[in-house]
This record gives structure tokens, sequence and C-alpha cells, in this order.
């Protein structure tokens, strides 16, 4: 089998096994191919060598740098969560009330849902790319060792933790516009921590927002969104009373 069929058999198998899963009718409200192809739009990951490089390079030896102040450390190591889940929790505070499918069920809905097809916007990029993450360039440990071997084999750009803290952060800020500040604040520290645990170059996280972002607005063409956000507005607005 030549090199090229290959590849492409490798691509088209990454995308089956990852589309599977989020592509459930009850847990996304678009499918992979209504989303933003960012093969499409975004530029691909800066080549070895070009100045672009460089610049990912320096934020590598930034992060490792960061990893000596202890609580940002703990902080990293704590937002390298990726089920929302384990997410919400983390956004709490920040967006000002207590999250769950218990206390606020219609925003969880909204949150969980959005959340998981913003990150399916990633797949494609990921697996046309497989960008060899920087941990696995310079062979050196990251902040979370027990997920080294599982994400070696899986592409750098873009980022999906970033995807999900971003996109978290842009869901709630709609839902509570008065904590605007301190989400965006989070969802922008969410993906500088996979810069200092080491698992993303610096140019994956940049990407990572924009693909974020532009999700996001493709949400809100989506009337089953649009009824589940105004739900969870409702939800808020009640329990704020």
């Amino acid at each position: 089998m030549k090199k090229k069929s290959i590849l492409s058999l490798i691509i088209a198998m990454f995308l089956s096994s990852n589309i599977a899963f989020a592509q459930q009718s009850d847990k996304v409200y678009l499918t992979a191919d209504e989303v933003p192809n960012a093969v499409y739009w975004l530029p691909s990951p800066p080549a070895p060598g070009s100045s672009q490089f460089m610049y990912d390079i320096s934020q590598y030896y930034w992060g490792k740098q960061q990893r000596l102040d202890t609580l940002r450390a703990q902080k990293a190591i704590r937002e390298a969560a990726y089920e929302v889940a384990d997410m919400v929790p983390q956004f709490c505070s920040a967006f000002g009330m207590e999250i769950s499918k218990q206390k606020t069920p219609a925003i969880y809905k909204v949150v969980e849902r959005a959340v998981l097809t913003i990150r399916l916007s990633a797949t494609k990029p990921k697996a046309t790319y497989m960008r060899k993450r920087p941990y696995v360039y310079f062979n050196e440990p990251t902040l979370v060792p027990a997920e080294e071997e599982e994400l070696r084999t899986n592409g750098s750009y873009p980022s999906g933790h970033t995807v999900r803290g971003w996109g978290m952060a842009l869901l709630l800020c709609e839902i509570n516009p008065a904590a605007q500040d301190a989400l965006f604040k989070l969802g922008y520290e969410w993906g500088q921590s996979r810069v200092i645990a080491g698992f993303h170059w610096q140019s994956d996280v940049d990407a990572s927002r924009m693909l974020a972002a532009a999700c996001y607005a493709r949400l809100h063409t989506c009337k089953p969104f649009l009824d589940d956000m105004a739900a969870a507005k409702k939800e808020f607005e009640k329990l704020s009373r």
C-alpha cells in the first residue's frame, strides 16, 4: 500500500472513532460536517524552522518556567480536566453560581451539549495535521505524566482542551454577562495551562480560541441550541432573584 493511502486510512479511522462518540444526536447540536471546517479556513500549524515555530519554542520554555510557581503548576494540572462534568465545577466561582445537573439542569444541559459540539470542530484538523506535541518533540516530561502515553499519538493542533475551555467561557458569559471578565480570564488561562503543562504549542492554543469562537457563532444558527440557551437564561434569572 502506498504511503499516501496509508495516511488517508489513518485519518479516516481517526475521524470515524472520534466522531462516532461526539456525534450522537442527544449529545451535540451539530454534526462534524456542520461545524466550521478549520482545515479549510485556519492556517496550518507553523513549519519547523519558521519564525512562528521559534515563537512556539520560546513559549514552551516560558511554560516550563511557570511550573516553578507551585500554585500555577497545580492550576495547570487541574485544568487538564477534559470531561464537561470535571470542568464545570472549576467555572462555578467565576460564573457566580453553582452549576450542576441537580441545581441548574437547564444551564448544565446547554453547556454540556454545546461544549461537546464545539469540541467536535477540532477533530478534522487534528487528524489532518497530526502535529507532534511539544513534550514529544523535546522528549521531556509533562505536568500530567498519566496522560502522556495516550496523547503521544493524538494531534497537537488545535488543542481540544482549549477549545472546550474557551467555548465554556463564551457560553457562560452569554448566560451571565456580568461575570464576563472573570469567565474570560479563566477561559484564557485554561488554554495557557496546556502550554505550561507541556502538551501544546502556543500556536495550537491560539488557533483553538479562534475555532471555539467560530463554532460558538455557528451554534447561534441552530434552533435547538437557541431554545436551550433561552431556557438556561430563564433559569439563571429565576435563581438570581
